[in-house]
């Protein structure tokens, strides 16, 4: 039997869900084929879990220098197991509050693997949905008139570096290790790696970096990667750059693992308990029945135009499958883009300058808008405005007084052109920075707005008042 939808949506993550969201709220019948759970990588294996962990790791490492704050405790002890114990909560629970809201628009769910046919009886064009559902019952055959392609990615192994899951890790294995290794070596210094580094470090594991460029974080501000790289470097961690690693150099005992690299004309042997690879991450578009269709894969990801359609104009396709920034509240907007378009709701396309990143490590990275170097390759002739967060009351009084925000800004027109901050919660502080470039505000206008004090925003101010040398407590 076959059912008719307005829209049928392939994977039920964050790009997924929230697009179905939305087709609701627009009146678009809709259903969703999620061959494992509601949420997605994000929820599951990715932003919750691992924000989950470094959250933990966080309070370990503050309470071990309780002290500081006059706070004087017993041995402080970590129990891993209560802290994945914690994380599994965490995702329970929203995973609950994901399904309800499937429910609560009515919108239809079916738990399988869905592939796009060819024209057939069903359709002339492209676009009918084969579900093999999960729970062994005959395939649901779904007619959609529109199609949003959603099916995530999955973490990038090196050629020759076997995932065993025991000895040699992505960051899927390393999610549900019950027991923390004494130390690991991290292939990878971008965004996951350094988040895991910040995370096992502070959990008291030895951590060991080798990152192939020639800096860690090679895509954030070179200011704010330097910073970093002293920050973890001061904290134990052994920062490796411009390395390459050799998979078959890699040797398994009882006891550790021992891997090579090609450093500085020398290769040098790296050992430790276990390997966590993080190397970017793979779309899933395999068995989906894009080659039933016309659309185009470039590099292994789905080409699309501004509003997400493929070629196949009635087919649209979002987050981590057509590349760009892979990022979880890229591929919600991306979705609520692709849903408003079909509905004629006339949306605007993204424009990747005002999209916000973070970096959930310790200390804190958060960046909107063109670095530096990027500013000046594109043309521009930039003035810049730097302020510590050891000036700000704030800061001191949270204990964390490492790092600066920074602002590039055009000497020629005074706009705003990036935003990059390194400290205490600015993953949290970034969003006026994302608005001051959506609302093209200048920085005499971001001085101008009154931070209130002591709190850790007020060094969003002064920075924007050292753009023009006038910055007050510093």
């Amino acid at each position: 039997m076959a059912t008719e939808y307005d829209l049928v949506i392939l994977g039920g993550g964050t790009g997924g869900y929230v697009a179905a969201i939305r087709a609701s709220q627009l009146g678009l019948k809709t259903a969703v084929v999620e061959k494992a759970k509601l949420g997605g990588t994000c929820l599951h294996k990715g932003c919750i879990p691992s924000k989950s962990l470094l959250r933990s790791a966080e309070v370990y490492a503050t309470t071990k220098k309780s002290e500081e704050f006059g706070v004087e405790t017993a041995e402080v002890k970590l129990n891993f197991l209560k802290v994945q114990e914690r994380k599994q909560s965490i995702i329970n629970s929203l995973h609950n509050g994901v399904q309800h809201l499937m429910k609560k628009g009515s919108i239809d769910i079916y738990e399988g693997i869905g592939r796009i046919l060819g024209p057939s009886i069903f359709s002339p064009m492209p676009g009918t949905i084969s579900v093999e559902m999960n729970n062994g019952e005959e395939n649901e055959m779904l007619i959609p008139k529109n199609v949003i392609v959603a099916t995530g990615s999955r973490p990038r192994s090196l050629p020759g570096l076997e995932i065993d899951g025991e000895y040699v890790l992505t960051s899927d294995e390393a999610l549900d290790l019950e027991k923390l290794p004494k130390s690991i070596i991290i292939v990878g210094g971008g965004v996951i790696g350094i988040e895991w580094a910040s995370m096992l470090s502070d959990f008291d594991v030895e951590v060991t970096v080798i990152e192939y460029s020639k800096r860690i974080l090679p895509t954030e501000d070179q200011e704010i990667s330097n910073e970093m790289k002293k920050l973890m470097t001061q904290k134990g961690i052994k920062i490796i750059t411009s390395a390459k690693v050799l998979p078959e150099s890699l040797v398994k005992d009882e006891h550790q693992v021992t891997i090579r690299a090609d450093h500085n004309g020398e290769q040098p042997s790296f050992s430790a308990e276990r390997i966590l690879v993080s190397v970017g991450r793979l779309p899933n578009i395999e068995g989906i029945g894009i080659e039933n269709t016309d659309i185009k894969v470039e590099k292994g990801y789905i080409d699309t135009n501004e509003f997400f359609q493929t070629k196949e104009s009635h087919i649209y396709a979002v987050g981590d499958v057509i590349g760009g920034l892979q990022l979880a509240h890229v591929a919600s907007h991306e979705g609520i883009i692709a849903v408003e378009h079909i509905a004629n709701q006339k949306p605007l396309p993204i424009d990747e300058t005002l999209i916000p990143k973070c970096i959930y490590s310790s200390p804190e990275i958060a960046s909107v808008g063109y670095t530096e170097d990027d500013a000046k390759e594109k043309g521009y002739k930039v003035k810049v405005g730097k302020f510590p967060f050891s000036a700000i009351g704030k800061a001191l009084v949270f204990g964390e007084t490492e790092g600066f925000v920074k602002l590039v800004v055009d000497e020629e027109t005074d706009d705003l052109l990036g935003v990059h901050m390194i400290g205490p919660h600015v993953t949290d502080m970034i969003s006026e920075a994302a608005l001051a470039k959506v609302l093209d505000a200048t920085p005499w206008e971001i001085s101008h707005t009154i931070h209130p004090h002591p709190t850790l925003s007020e060094v969003i101010g002064e920075a924007a008042l050292a753009v023009y040398g006038k910055a007050i407590h510093y």
